[in-house]
């Protein structure tokens, strides 16, 4: 797969070879905090492919898409998602909109 020009498992196997410790640390811990627990992997999927589209990975949102439909997410589930994520990065613009104003309102530094 490439993203942005990134052959990605071939860096990716590059990374395990140039950091393997780190590189199988990251995992066991991924793989841990993607365990089934007090929510379902279902809905860690869902939650990670919303917080990809934030971060605005796409390798993330390809991977994240993917094993959420393979979790048992539906094509509707994964589409509430994408408006989730739209609702949430309109927001941050939004509160971030009242910073800017209250900026304003401080006398400028000199």
């Amino acid at each position: 797969m490439i993203f942005h020009g990134v052959d990605v498992k071939r860096q990716f196997k590059r990374m395990r070879e140039l950091v393997p410790e780190a590189y199988r640390t990251f995992l066991e811990f991924d793989g841990k905090a993607f365990a089934d627990g007090a929510l379902p992997l279902k809905t860690k999927q869902l939650i990670a492919l919303g917080m990809a589209h934030i971060t605005q990975c796409p390798w993330c949102i390809n991977a994240h898409a993917q094993r959420a439909r393979k979790a048992g997410a539906s094509d509707i589930e994964i589409g509430e998602v994408i408006f989730v994520s739209m609702a949430m990065a309109a927001g941050a613009a939004w509160s971030h909109g009242g910073l800017t104003l209250q900026c304003l309102d401080e006398p400028a530094a000199k």
